[in-house]
Formats: structure tokens, sequence, C-alpha cells
């Protein structure tokens, strides 16, 4: 086993290597709260879907499939949680550029909730983005903590707080500038780490072929693209990363920063079709670590990571652990602005002509608060997998609804939240993580169904769907969706790097 002291500073050099970067492009670019949110019109199509990728497959890929592989159904779920990653990229192609049409001047998806639907339902949505966004970030403070405690023995707070504490340093005053220069970074070093780090394990375990026999041996199911229980985890995630991808702020940022339709329809197009081999290959590692009988402890969350130290010497699997640290910071920042735009945009709306030292302090405090709380949440230890379907959950009862209001003049507010709250609560009926909280209260314990994922997410989903058709064949609304973005703030007073005025 690496020494902790190693692993804490080979971790310290990565995180102080990309703070710099970090610090270094955004000096003197970062002259207005508009281009410390926003970055609009920035990112050509190379960029942006090297952004896309390095923010929105942050270290739990290294993790979750894996663990999908190894303890949720094997091959099946693997490639479900490949196809599931690709297929909400792929829907951004046409929903960006509706986006960008209805809102061209806009910054956040609950600036756009409160334009089009009102305040209620602008509450609901900021609740559901903000929730999700957390639990984003304390699943990657979790992941990586967990990685360095297997690899090195470090304790998870010392992890998740050296970690946390970097990405918000540079984050915080280069904006998503910052974040998307140091994605495009991150994604030229993990892609190909991620490949020849299987290859090496590949052939560090005997190739191909002894690892297929291995686990055909263990376990015959773990290649069997028919198992059952693998097809229903794979479309049931499917759900999940859905409804979190349409409701991921970060996402919508860099709609935004595209620098033209052409640019956003190639960056995503190009990060949908990378992701699945990146996520397949994850994935495989779960697979292999089953096969070899790595993961009868209970430790399906680590597979990766297992595979790596039964194949490579300790200072190699330390060096794989630096990968997942980039991981982190690539994901870990884009959360860190997501929660920052959303902040300091309807603090611009909500507030009577505040200034900018308010709208800076606003948005980065809130920031602040939220990262503490997922390196807090971090440190415990909680299954990756398990804290991602919790957040997915939210988002899957109430993306539907919410992105119909792109489409449709007819939809109501109130209508839109009858449909969201329909749909989460068939999921939260249904949940099985949930099943201990709801059953302890009296009288419901004994008339809840049978868990179940699968039918908590399509549920959740075809519900609010099913309503949200009602709602808009009975509506009334009568929205004027061509003039939606007219009173939308420009946040562009001139202000200098870190947020003071000049």
């Amino acid at each position: 086993m690496v020494s902790a002291t190693v692993a804490l500073a080979a971790t310290a050099v990565t995180v102080l290597v990309f703070t710099g970067v970090g610090l270094l492009v955004s000096r003197g670019r970062v002259d207005s709260v508009e281009s410390f949110i926003s970055a609009r019109d920035s990112a050509g199509s190379g960029t942006l879907a090297a952004t896309v990728i390095a923010s929105m497959m942050g270290v739990w890929i290294l993790f979750s499939p894996a663990e999908a592989g190894a303890a949720f159904g094997g091959l099946p779920a693997v490639l479900g949680y490949a196809i599931g990653s690709a297929v909400p990229l792929a829907l951004f192609i046409p929903v960006g550029a509706r986006i960008r049409e209805v809102m061209p001047a806009g910054h956040s998806l609950t600036e756009f909730a409160y334009a089009r639907f009102g305040t209620g339902m602008y509450v609901f949505v900021l609740a559901v983005s903000v929730f999700y966004m957390f639990v984003f970030l304390a699943a990657e403070m979790t992941g990586i903590a967990g990685a360095l405690a297997f690899v090195a023995g470090v304790p998870h707070w010392q992890t998740s707080l050296l970690v946390g504490g970097f990405v918000l340093l540079y984050t915080t005053y280069g904006g998503l500038l910052a974040s998307i220069v140091t994605d495009t970074v991150q994604t030229l070093v993990i892609l190909p780490l991620l490949a020849v780090g299987f290859a090496g394990a590949l052939l560090s375990l005997g190739g191909a072929g002894d690892l297929h026999a291995a686990a055909v041996s263990t376990d015959p199911v773990l290649l069997d693209p028919a198992f059952g229980p693998g097809l229903e985890f794979g479309l049931y995630v499917a759900f999940a990363l859905l409804g979190a991808n349409m409701l991921n702020q970060g996402v919508w940022q860099r709609v935004y920063a595209a620098d033209g339709e052409r640019s956003l329809r190639r960056g995503m197009g190009l990060a949908a079709v990378v992701v699945v081999p990146m996520l397949v290959l994850s994935g495989l590692f779960g697979i292999a670590a089953a096969g070899l009988g790595l993961t009868e402890s209970g430790s399906a969350s680590i597979a990766f990571f297992l595979v790596m130290a039964e194949a490579f010497p300790a200072w190699v699997t330390l060096a794989v652990v630096v990968l997942a640290v980039l991981l982190v910071m690539s994901s870990a920042d884009t959360m860190f602005n997501a929660i920052a735009s959303v902040v300091t945009a309807d603090l611009a709306r909500a507030l009577d002509d505040p200034d900018e030292r308010t709208l800076w302090l606003g948005g980065r405090g809130l920031t602040v608060a939220v990262a503490l709380g997922a390196i807090f949440i971090g440190a415990q230890g909680y299954s990756v997998l398990q804290l991602f379907l919790t957040a997915d959950l939210l988002a899957a009862g109430v993306f539907v609804p919410f992105l119909a209001g792109l489409y449709t003049e007819r939809l109501t507010g109130p209508g839109a939240i009858v449909a969201g709250l329909a749909g989460l609560a068939v999921g939260f009926a249904y949940f099985p993580t949930l099943r201990g909280l709801l059953a302890a209260i009296p009288g419901l314990g004994s008339v809840l169904p049978t868990p179940s994922f699968l039918v908590a997410f399509a549920g959740a989903t075809l519900v609010s769907a099913a309503l949200t058709a009602a709602a808009t064949a009975l509506g009334d609304a009568d929205a004027d969706l061509e003039t939606l973005g007219r009173d939308v703030r420009s946040l562009d007073d001139p202000v200098t790097d870190g947020g003071h005025e000049r």
C-alpha cells in the first residue's frame, strides 16, 4: 500500500497544478458578472465537447458503472449506463437550440422557470436542481475520498477538504471560463489514461480470454446480454440520467457558452459519442472484479480500484487515483459554477437594482456553503451510486413538465407543478432507498407498494409526462414564447478579477 503521505502529496500536486491553470487563464478575462457566470459564445465545437465530457463525466464514471457491472446486472447494466448517459447529451442538440432561441440572453434554468411559469414552478425547479447539484458534489467527494482511503488509507475528510477547497478557490475566482479551460485540459489527460489503464490491466491479468473464462466460471450471467436484472437496471438508470441531465445547470451554462448553433450541435453530438466507450470501459472493470472474486466482501463500489490493485503495483494504482482527482475537479468546478450562476441570476431579478458586489457575494456565498456541505457528506463514505440515484429521482419527476414549457404556450405553472408532484409521489412510493423512511410514518408503511427502482423512475417520468399532456390540453396559459426572454437582465457591469470594482 502507498503511504498516506505520498498519496496526499500526489493529490496536492495535481490540484495545485490545475488550480494554477484555472487562475492563470482567467486572469484579466473575467471582467464582469456576466462573463463570470456565462462565458457566452466562447466555446467552439471541440472545446464544447471537451468541457461537456469532463464536467458531466466526473469521478462517478470510475465508481458507478463499475459498481453496476459488478453488483447490478453485469454487461447489460453497463451497456444501459453507457447508452443512458449518451441520450441526454444527444437530446440537448435540439433542446439546447430551443433554449437559445426562446431565451437568447438567459443564464440559468431557474431563470427560464420563473419567466415561463411564475414563482411556484421557479421555487420547485430551484429546489430540485440545487439539491441535485449538491448530491452530485457529495457523490464526487465520496468517490475520491473512498479511492484514496482504499489505496493509501487516507482519512476521508482530508481528501474531501483538499480537493474541494482548491477547486472552490479557482472557480470562485475565474468562474465558468476557468472551468471550461481546465475541463479541456483534463479531457486530454483523462481519455488516454482510461484507455491505457484498461489495456494494461487486461494484459496484466492474462488477457481477454482469461478474464472471460473467470467471469463465466464465477457467475455466467455477468456476460449475458439478456440477463433480466441487468436489463432492468439499464432501463431505470436511463430514466434517471435523462431527468438529471436535463435539469443540470452545468449543461445549460454550456449551451450558452457555445459560439453558435453549429458548435452546439457538433459539440454535444461528439460528447454523446465519446461517453459511450468511456463508460463501457469503466463498467468492464466491475465485471472483471466480480469475475475475479474481488467484490465478495461487499466492496463493489470500488471495483475499478480493486482491479487496478490486482493488476498493477501500488504506484500505478496511485497514478490512477490522480486520474480520479482530475475527474473530481472537472465535475466539481462545474457544479460550483452552476450553483453560483443560478444564485447570481436570481438575485439580479429578485433584488431592486442590486450592485455588482451584492451579486458576487450572494453567488459565491451560497456556493461556499453548498461546497462545505458536500465536503462533509463526502467524508462519510456513502455509496456513490446510491447518492446519485436519490438525486436523480427528483429530476425524473420534474423534467418533463419543465421542458414542455419550451414548446407549448398552453401549459400553466400550476399544471406543471401538479404534474411534477404527482410524478414524485409515484417515485417516492416505489423507491427502495426511501422505504425505511416512509415506512416509519404511521399508517403509511402498510399501504406502500413493493419497492422497485424501475417502477420508481419510469413511473415518476411517465406519470408526470401524462399529466403534463393533460394539463397542456386543458390549460389556457397562452404564454408568449417569442417575447419570453425580453426581460432577462444582462449582468455586464465591469469588475476586476475576484469581483471588486475597478
